[in-house]
């Protein structure tokens, strides 16, 4: 069974939504899910750092859609684990599972997060995902337009040109293939960015802030729409520099500012 509630103190056993702003029945919920490892049982504890870089995206969705619900996912072990594919089993367990309430979903996801979230843009009440330095191997298949997809689902890739963990080349080649499939999508690249997301971080956060708002808001922001497009010939995006940077001690800052914000969790179920 699925826990909907703060919980983010205590032992993922289960797949669990850790809510920070809003209430699990609002009609619209953003959902960010964190990264992990290529195989690991290891708990996903509160202090995990997959989990601490999430704080400042949860911060950006609130500030982009302040009336939505926005949680965090926490999966039941850190790792993918091959066939199992664990992260994507506990989110389609989660959209499974929430309240009929909740009408439209938006998903942001990082690394292994990120892969967890492509893989679940087919579920119909989904109508945003945002993959931040995805985890897309060659083999990772991809919707077909026969599939329950929404025709207006807005779908964002992001990579760093620095990253040497999951590398931006296959993100290009995913979403090659996705537009092959009829489906229209944006791909950013990240000047001089690793796979923390430490260098730009407040560019990361600007993204997961006007993502947000596009999909949940009343129109796409124009540097969005530019990119979004069903052309596979379509070169990657550079994405803007919309802040100054800072660099890894300002992303640290950061990072403790925002959990410091969402320390004292709500939407307890029940109360």
């Amino acid at each position: 069974m699925t826990k909907f509630g703060p919980g983010y103190r205590e032992r993922a056993s289960t797949p669990r939504l850790d809510f920070v702003h809003g209430r699990h029945c609002h009609p619209d919920l953003v959902i960010v899910a964190h990264g992990g490892q290529e195989n690991s049982y290891a708990d996903t504890h509160a202090r995990l750092p997959a989990i601490l870089r999430m704080w400042p995206f949860v911060h950006a969705a609130h500030v982009g859609a302040p009336a939505a619900a926005v949680a965090l996912l926490r999966y039941r072990f850190r790792g993918w684990n091959g066939e199992h594919s664990h992260p994507l089993e506990d989110l389609r367990t989660i959209l499974r599972e929430l309240p009929d309430d909740v009408r439209r979903v938006v998903l942001v996801g990082h690394s292994m997060g990120a892969r967890t979230v492509m893989q679940c843009a087919d579920d119909p009440r989904v109508k945003g995902v945002l993959a931040l330095a995805p985890w897309l191997p060659d083999t990772e298949p991809i919707p077909s337009t026969s599939t329950t997809w929404n025709s207006d689902t807005l779908i964002v890739t992001a990579h760093g040109t620095r990253d040497r963990v999951t590398g931006p080349m296959a993100t290009s080649t995913y979403v090659r293939r996705l537009r092959q499939a009829g489906h229209a999508a944006a791909e950013f690249r990240v000047r001089g960015e690793g796979h923390a997301l430490l260098e730009r971080h407040g560019d990361w956060d600007e993204l997961v802030r006007r993502f947000v708002t596009s999909v949940l808001g009343t129109t796409v922001d124009p540097v969005l729409a530019h990119a979004s497009t069903k052309d596979p010939t379509h070169a990657p995006d550079e994405l803007p520099a919309w802040s100054d940077g800072g660099g890894r001690t300002a992303a640290v800052m950061s990072i403790v500012r925002a959990g410091v914000k969402a320390s004292v969790p709500r939407s307890i179920v029940g109360e």
